[in-house]
């Protein structure tokens, strides 16, 4: 038993439950399921994103369905780790998965997932950017 808030959670099979419902669109209170927030179900997506292994799975995604043996082949990750991250993005409804025979193919749901991946990119870009010019004017500084 973990202690959250005040609250009992009991850990099955490595989730805690009682706190909330899986999932980013309900939301259980006394027994009936409430609509989640707009806010907070942009939360649990973003931290459903929140894993480097996911976001790689999704950048090699970005060029189209791949299957699982060259999505591992790519990544630097045991079989079980990317298992459980693609179940992850599956059961949010980011990644699709397909079965053409024994393979299993995921892809992108929606190609406005690559559109999120490349803002991303250039935020980040921005950002980083900006701090190299603080970095150069602190050197600069330094040095005067």
């Amino acid at each position: 038993m973990r202690s959250t808030g005040g609250r009992k959670h009991e850990r099955v099979r490595g989730r805690v439950t009682g706190a909330r419902r899986w999932g980013p669109h309900a939301r259980r209170r006394n027994g009936l399921t409430m609509p989640v927030p707009l806010y907070q179900a942009k939360a649990e997506f973003f931290r459903t994103l929140g894993h480097p292994l996911r976001i790689r799975v999704l950048e090699l995604l970005q060029d189209g369905p791949l299957p699982v043996r060259d999505l591992l082949a790519a990544v630097d990750a045991e079989a079980s780790s990317l298992s459980q991250q693609l179940a992850v993005l599956r059961r949010a409804g980011i990644v699709t998965a397909t079965r053409e025979g024994a393979t299993v193919v995921y892809a992108l749901s929606t190609p406005d997932v690559t559109d999120l991946l490349i803002s991303a990119r250039r935020i980040l870009t921005e950002v980083l950017a900006g701090q190299g010019e603080l970095l150069a004017e602190l050197r600069a500084e330094a040095r005067g």
